[in-house]
């Protein structure tokens, strides 16, 4: 049984891709104005930002633990969410830069959202440099604890309310219909994107369990 549960959801993610692929490149899409073939992009770019927001929301789930009740393996699962949250956040970034070349014109706008989400970025990129910097264990730690906290708070904020209260182009902020209010991306499209978000969480935390297990040994051999 323990088997099964420490490995079913890597099989579960693996057999929900070999459906999404095929289907995400070739499967029937709503042909939006401007948008037209691109709209597969949603299958790509928006579900690396879902993926990304839980795993640094995981992230800071053991952040906030580890200031509660400290434990180095806490720590571990602080730091190794956030670096596959980063991983996500990148591929977002990348995917939205192709998307806008096609869809707008150019791969950077100076877009309220697009902003917002390099400056989230690079407020996590710190959080990396700021661990490195501290040598005291005990003390690296506590402050990059304090440090995840406040970089999700400035996730949230940057990439969810500020687009919400400013013109942006991206859909479903700043006045703009978002994908999900167009009745014919609920049907098609709809049985594609919500088990490629599954997918990619699952995908997600299993690349997280590998580098958890990574560093654990890493640490295990320096004590020896």
């Amino acid at each position: 049984m323990k088997m099964i549960i420490r490995h079913g959801y890597k099989v579960l993610a693996v057999l929900i891709m070999l459906y999404v692929i095929p289907m995400a490149w070739t499967g029937e899409v709503s042909v939006q104005v401007i948008l037209h073939e691109t709209i597969r992009n949603l299958y790509w770019h928006v579900v690396m930002w879902f993926a990304m927001i839980l795993m640094f929301g995981v992230s800071v789930y053991y952040s906030v633990s580890q200031l509660v009740e400290p434990s180095e393996k806490k720590d571990i699962y602080a730091l190794e969410f956030a670096h596959v949250g980063m991983m996500f956040g990148l591929a977002g970034i990348v995917t939205g830069m192709i998307w806008a070349q096609f869809t707008w014109g150019a791969p950077w706008t100076n877009d309220t959202k697009l902003n917002g989400s390099a400056a989230s970025l690079l407020i996590y990129a710190a959080y990396f440099i700021l661990r490195n910097s501290i040598q005291d264990k005990v003390k690296q730690e506590r402050t990059a604890a304090v440090y995840n906290i406040f970089a999700f708070v400035m996730l949230l904020i940057l990439v969810g309310i500020m687009p919400r209260l400013k013109e942006t182009l991206h859909p479903g902020n700043g006045g703009n219909p978002g994908f999900g209010d167009y009745d014919d991306l609920k049907g098609s499209m709809a049985i594609v994107f919500r088990p490629a978000v599954l997918a990619w969480i699952l995908i997600g935390v299993w690349i997280a369990n590998i580098r958890i297990r990574i560093k654990t040994l890493q640490l295990k051999k320096e004590q020896w």
